[in-house]
């Protein structure tokens, strides 16, 4: 493999000053954009020998033909000119955020000569104002109707105003009252945008003390008995009152606090979003996005695209903006987020308080947006197809891996290994096949490896061979053991791993199944003997497939290992003299988990029901060795 790329520029002619970068192939397709405080120390890291590189990045620069940056004075103008070009040339390889649904949002289209309020779920109308999302349409129009007593502004179409405009006769909304009546006349249309405004204002605002107002307007004109003047007053208090009541929301900070508050949670393949719209204490609005990653980004750099997707267009960023992770040029995405808003944003990570708590809840909502995601694409039947017909390919086989057996171990700090056997056929888990075993003694996880398939293959030759399991399946009844030969075997690692496999596999004499590991860090393919991994294209159904058997067959490991520890423990702890079921339970309760059972104090354990100081010191004695979950 060559060290690096024939494009690399002299590390003489690269600046040290801010700029933004622009890799392009032979057709001089722009492939990805990027930003640097200083260039040479950023563009140095990409023609790095390109075996140190990491898979995707050095797909991405051995794709590329040219690389050509931009100088720029800070590093504010970088992220705005990063900003201007992915938006400009929509980089394969840059991530690009797509919402999970459509929502729909309220828009006010400021760049009309008479603006009007609208529901749309399209983004980008020049020059309109836009508020939400709402999660659902009827939301959205019911807050509009409430707002149309108070500020009656126009809602027709363009056509319609246009025809209102010729004849003179006002429309349907205006004839009844809902719009001021622009069109015919009867306001002027600068009073009209003053009525706008003041829409505009109260929905940024959202200000109760139009509440007393109205009331003292509608008390005022009932005692100078201008009923009529008084009933409208009425009307508007009701509607105002009932809109308080609608757009409550959750209160869950400080009434004083306008927060957009990020969780994210992603992996080497994809990331989610959840993001909560906090106004005045309560949470306004909710909005979700998944992303297929192209390039393995850290945290903080999915937080730097994720903030330019969001404010970018017209959402004009709050006070404070939470994030998981703050991204390395945060000082200059505050200064960018504070020129958009027109005044000071924060841009923060919440550590402690109520603010950590809705952020925590957020992440919480991330990692099940994430999950569901995953298991809908590998749920659908032509991906499923699509999965299974370009693994065939991949690695050679002779047909679609119609059954595939993945295994994992797992052991605790090289004691209690286990092992999980996971079945899924046609692309979907078969978990009344799935098996756990247990391995008395190994020297690793290589070892391990061998030993497990060396037990399952001994079946595939001799099916009176009934191999060690210790429980048959995760769910009751199915089939026979082992009933049907698998297709492709797929082990946890990477080449060690895959060449453990290879041994059990020749030793058992059985012929005809393919072989593979999957490799975490990287999600590379390694077949038995070989010195390169197979690289599957990052948002391919095959890659997403694989990643999805290789992580059931860890949950599957690691549950059981779970459930040997507790019982373990319960026989350590029911040794103790004096401990009988009810109080090994109890202590089990109230810990919640056995990790902190065994980090806990003599004092804390004494803490429990039933538990005196002495009784405590003896369990803390047996117990005082805390360990941990270890794994390859």
């Amino acid at each position: 493999m060559a060290e690096t790329v024939p494009y690399r520029p002299k590390a003489g002619e690269i600046p040290t000053t801010p700029g933004v970068y622009r890799f392009r192939d032979a057709d001089r397709r722009v492939l990805y954009v990027g930003k640097a405080k200083n260039l040479r120390a950023r563009l140095s890291n990409y023609f790095a020998p390109l075996h140190t590189l990491h898979e995707r990045t050095r797909r991405m620069v051995t794709t590329a033909a040219s690389v050509e940056w931009t100088v720029v004075g800070t590093e504010v103008e970088a992220l705005q000119l990063e900003y201007t070009w992915i938006k400009e040339f929509d980089p394969p390889f840059n991530v690009q955020y797509k919402d999970d649904k459509s929502y729909p949002y309220l828009a006010v289209t400021l760049g009309d000569e008479a603006p009007r309020a609208i529901v749309t779920r399209r983004r980008g109308i020049p020059g309109a104002k836009y508020f939400g999302p709402y999660p659902k349409v009827w939301a959205v129009n019911e807050t509009l109707e409430l707002l149309l007593k108070l500020f009656p502004i126009r809602t027709c179409k363009d056509s319609d105003y246009r025809r209102a405009m010729q004849s003179g006769k006002p429309c349907f909304a205006g004839q009844i009252g809902r719009c001021f009546g622009p069109c015919s006349g009867t306001v002027t249309i600068e009073e009209h945008r003053v009525a706008v405004r003041r829409f505009v204002d109260f929905m940024q605002q959202q200000d109760r003390r139009i509440v007393p107002e109205l009331r003292r307007q509608m008390q005022e004109a009932a005692l100078a008995q201008e009923y009529e003047i008084a009933a409208k007053r009425r009307d508007q208090l009701q509607a105002a009152t009932q809109f308080f009541e609608s757009n409550a929301g959750a209160v869950v900070l400080d009434e004083s606090v306008d927060a957009d508050v990020f969780g994210i949670d992603h992996d080497e393949l994809a990331a989610a979003v959840q993001l909560f719209v906090v106004r005045k204490g309560r949470i306004r609005g909710i909005q979700s996005w998944t992303v297929d990653k192209e390039l393995d980004l850290p945290l903080g750099g999915l937080v730097d695209s994720l903030l330019q997707m969001v404010y970018g267009g017209d959402l004009v960023p709050p006070k404070q903006v939470i994030v998981p992770e703050l991204p390395d040029d945060a000082e200059a995405l505050e200064a960018w987020l504070g020129s958009m808003a027109g005044r000071k944003v924060s841009l923060r990570v919440a550590h402690r308080g109520d603010k950590a708590a809705l952020l925590d809840t957020a992440t919480q909502n991330a990692k099940h947006a994430l999950l569901l995601y995953k298991t809908r694409r590998s749920a659908d039947f032509t991906a499923r197809s699509r999965a299974l017909e370009d693994i065939q390919e991949a690695l050679g086989m002779a047909e679609a891996p119609l059954r595939i057996e993945c295994y994992d171990v797992s052991h605790l700090s090289g004691t209690n290994i286990v092992a999980s056997m996971v079945v899924f056929e046609d692309g979907l888990p078969r978990k009344d096949e799935y098996r756990r075993f247990s391995i008395p003694n190994s020297t690793d996880d290589t070892d391990s490896i061998r030993q497990v398939l060396g037990r399952r293959l001994a079946y595939l030759r001799d099916p009176s061979t009934d191999p060690e399991v210790d429980e048959t399946s995760e769910q009751t009844g199915g089939r026979k053991k082992f009933a049907y030969r698998p297709n492709l075997l797929v082990v946890d690692g990477g080449q060690p791993q895959v060449a453990a496999a290879a041994e059990a596999l020749a030793a058992s004499g059985v012929e005809g199944i393919y072989l593979c590991g999957i490799a975490k860090r990287l999600e590379e393919i390694w077949t038995p003997g070989s010195d390169y991994p197979v690289i599957l294209p990052r948002n391919s159904d095959a890659l997403f497939l694989f990643q999805r058997v290789r992580d059931e067959a860890h949950r599957f490991a690691i549950t059981h290992q779970r459930q040997r520890r507790k019982r373990d423990i319960s026989s350590v702890l029911s040794e103790i003299p004096g401990l009988g079921p009810a109080r090994v339970k109890e202590l089990l309760r109230h810990f919640g988990s056995v990790a902190r059972l065994k980090a806990a104090s003599a004092e804390a354990i004494e803490e429990v029901h039933g538990i005196g100081p002495t009784l405590a010191g003896v369990v803390h004695e047996r117990l005082r060795a805390p360990a941990g979950d270890s794994r390859d």
